[in-house]
């Protein structure tokens, strides 16, 4: 045999894997809008996180009776609820959050935000997060329908048995440093998972998922652009964060985007405005609920620049376009659905609706669609 003809094969080998975007396993494909139109959806099913929705400890107890502030001590968010509710979310909270292994109680469990010997104590600082994480899912439930609908989310939503979720992030660190024969790379063109490997921004989210910044992208006239700071840099760290959302939910940009006028609102996709939405939401979760918690985390659950572990996109969704895919936990869980006092700082209000005209003229997405106000 030549040694032309053992490196054929090799050769096509590599040249399938590049042009294949070497994302390989199972798709599957479905057809979003008229044929031709570019509008396919392709799904990687590895992507796609395994799970099993657990089911509830036991059957919903009544809403009558004591409250829980009546029997028990130090109750600060469900104290009006009933205590056999409440026992009966705290159980199911031990399956969702921090599962007992074997039979020894010290393997989490209970113990894992309380002192066995002190259930009132908040000297566990997991029991204070805890508190807070209960707030910000009340408070994701009762004001942010516009993203999560009736379907809600409850703490499995993004623990999964995990005491911390698995997909969270901090400020990020340049991979491999910012210096080098390459010079300095800018926090770019480094492929990381966290933008599906792109060679765009790595950390999105330090600008837009940590409070209530606009995202700008181009502008619709020449320069100076029209839209109020829009830049390249800005369009970079967008694209960044659309990559990130199209990972999450396992979609192409053509399941929030018409892939015929990718900024016209009027002619995009109902989902557009819902991530529109949860862009918000999630920047909103982050400020007020995660960011306040700075000061009770350790070092050792912090990032590299001291900050806490936040939400993203992923944090939810894991792969799937509807977290979970779509089935609401919510129904055996009536009182994570209740408002509670959101703690200071308060969160961030939605930038304002524009009026019909603007989003039929095709604006960026650094304004809100025509829509109700959270």
């Amino acid at each position: 045999m030549s040694r032309e003809t053992y490196l054929a094969p090799v050769v096509i080998g590599v040249l399938s894997l590049t042009l294949g975007g070497c994302e390989l396993g199972p798709k599957a494909y479905a057809q979003n809008g008229y044929r031709g139109t570019g509008m396919d959806q392709i799904t990687a099913k590895s992507r796609q996180a395994a799970y099993t929705v657990p089911a509830p400890p036991y059957d919903l107890p009544a809403a009558d009776g004591p409250r829980a502030k009546e029997v028990y001590q130090n109750v600060q968010v469900l104290g009006d609820v009933s205590a056999e509710r409440f026992n009966h979310l705290m159980a199911a909270i031990n399956t969702w959050v921090a599962p007992q292994q074997g039979s020894n109680p010290d393997n989490v469990g209970c113990n894992y935000c309380h002192n066995p010997q002190n259930l009132a104590s908040d000297e566990k600082y997991t029991k204070v997060v805890a508190r807070r994480m209960l707030q910000m899912t009340m408070n994701i439930n009762s004001t942010w329908k516009t993203h999560v609908k009736g379907t809600g989310v409850t703490c499995y939503t993004c623990h999964r048995g995990n005491a911390v979720p698995k997909y969270v992030w901090s400020m990020a660190d340049a991979p491999g440093g910012q210096s080098g024969l390459a010079g300095n790379k800018f926090g770019q063109n480094t492929p990381v998972p966290a933008v599906a490997y792109s060679s765009l921004p790595y950390d999105p989210f330090s600008t837009y998922l940590n409070g209530a910044k606009n995202i700008r992208v181009q502008g619709q006239t020449a320069l100076p652009p029209s839209t109020s700071g829009a830049s390249i840099a800005h369009t970079e760290q967008t694209y960044g964060l659309m990559m990130h959302m199209s990972s999450s939910l396992n979609v192409n940009c053509t399941y929030c985007h018409n892939s015929r006028a990718f900024a016209v609102w009027s002619q995009s996709p109902a989902p557009r405005a819902q991530a529109w939405y949860g862009i918000r939401m999630v920047g909103d979760v982050n400020s007020t609920y995660i960011g306040s918690l700075a000061n009770v985390f350790p070092a050792y659950r912090k990032g590299p620049h001291g900050d806490v572990l936040k939400a993203n996109c992923q944090t939810c969704h894991q792969g799937q376009n509807k977290p979970l895919g779509g089935v609401s936990m919510l129904k055996d869980y009536p009182d994570l659905a209740a408002m509670v006092a959101a703690p200071a700082p308060a969160a961030a209000a939605p930038a304002p609706a524009p009026a019909a005209k603007e989003a039929a003229a095709g604006e960026t997405a650094s304004k809100t669609p025509a829509a109700a106000q959270p």
